[in-house]
């Protein structure tokens, strides 16, 4: 049975379409060997199926004779590449965090791979893992997807940096220069390793950023929340409930009745099918709380306070008497605690 690749979304096609005009290559005969039309691509909030991305990397590869295209379109990178996300990294306050940004919100830029995050002694690697199979437009991807982040990074933190290193899961291709590839990345370029990423030293991590804004960014992170959880429907029901409660929340803690309803249910019957599925209503709430709870004491300046009352307690006292039932320690030690260690 064929795996279905899912979506992209239409900004993720523009890079690609750059590059194409750039080399003199008949855009309107891309779009239809492809199959998309000019009116979708004048629409940034539409998606479409990746295989469909796939036809149209395919047809530049071969009409434009370039075996690094997609390395070099990685050129035309900028914010709204990455749809809603691209923002939220611009406003973050230093490069680790709009890294930490990538993994949690990548599904709003498509469905075409996984982003991680692994910490070492003097670095850390950002690793990008291509869901689409076929070796060459896997390989393009992967080059594009790399070569974006760092060219995005240089230009949010304005900086000329380069990471440590760059690796590539695939092999070098036999029609290219190892010269190519380290000019575009300014490091060593290694091929066949364990996994494709950045090798970013960990001191760029607190690299401020030229454009941040505290303020902005809750509001573009509530948006992309809002935007998330229109992207679920093919989710189990636990994952499409806690994104109900994500959205619901922010109005104050909601109504079982009201979760339920969302999803044409009486409580019992959602509670019955959440059951099936190995979880609760109360799991699923206190993990989603548990998680933005982290998530604001870490990455904003919010008092305590606040944060309690925007995750639906009524009190500061239970926030954190649930808090500490959590993670073992009170808000503000876990706070703190993170301060000192970063």
């Amino acid at each position: 049975m064929t795996t279905s690749l899912g979506y992209t979304s239409v900004p993720a096609l523009l890079k690609y379409i750059r590059q194409g005009e750039a080399l003199g290559l008949d855009i309107d005969a891309a779009l239809q060997a492809a199959g998309i039309s000019q009116s979708l691509l004048a629409d940034n909030s539409q998606r479409i199926p990746s295989e469909v991305h796939e036809r149209l990397i395919a047809h530049f590869i071969e009409v434009s004779g370039d075996p690094l295209f997609g390395l070099h379109a990685a050129r035309y990178v900028q914010p709204g590449s990455w749809s809603v996300l691209g923002y939220i990294t611009m406003n973050c306050a230093n490069l680790g965090e709009a890294m930490s940004r990538i993994a949690p919100y990548e599904k709003l830029v498509g469905d075409m791979g996984v982003s991680s995050i692994e910490a070492l002694a003097d670095h850390v690697r950002l690793i990008w893992t291509c869901r689409h199979e076929k070796p060459l437009i896997r390989r393009h991807m992967v080059e594009n997807v790399l070569a974006s982040w760092l060219l995005y990074a240089r230009w949010i933190a304005d900086m000329d940096r380069s990471p440590q290193a760059v690796w590539f899961e695939h092999a070098q291709p036999a029609d290219t220069s190892l010269a190519e590839y380290e000019t575009v990345f300014g490091c060593p370029v290694l091929f066949e390793q364990p996994c494709s990423a950045l090798l970013v030293p960990l001191a760029y991590l607190a690299v401020p950023l030229r454009q941040a804004d505290a303020n902005l960014l809750r509001t573009l992170e509530e948006h992309a929340l809002t935007l998330m959880a229109g992207l679920d429907q093919d989710e189990p029901l636990p994952v499409r409930v806690k994104n109900a409660l994500r959205l619901l929340l922010k109005d104050g803690l909601p109504r079982k009745e009201r979760v339920a309803e969302k999803f044409n249910m009486t409580v019992r019957t959602l509670q019955r099918h959440l059951q099936l599925a190995g979880t609760s209503y109360q799991e699923i709430l206190d993990a989603l709380r548990q998680e933005l709870a982290e998530h604001y004491l870490l990455r904003s300046d919010l008092p305590i306070q606040d944060i309690a009352s925007y995750l639906g307690f009524t009190e500061s006292r239970s926030f954190h008497r649930s808090f500490k039932g959590w993670t073992g320690m009170t808000p503000g030690e876990y706070r703190q605690r993170h301060a000192d260690n970063a």
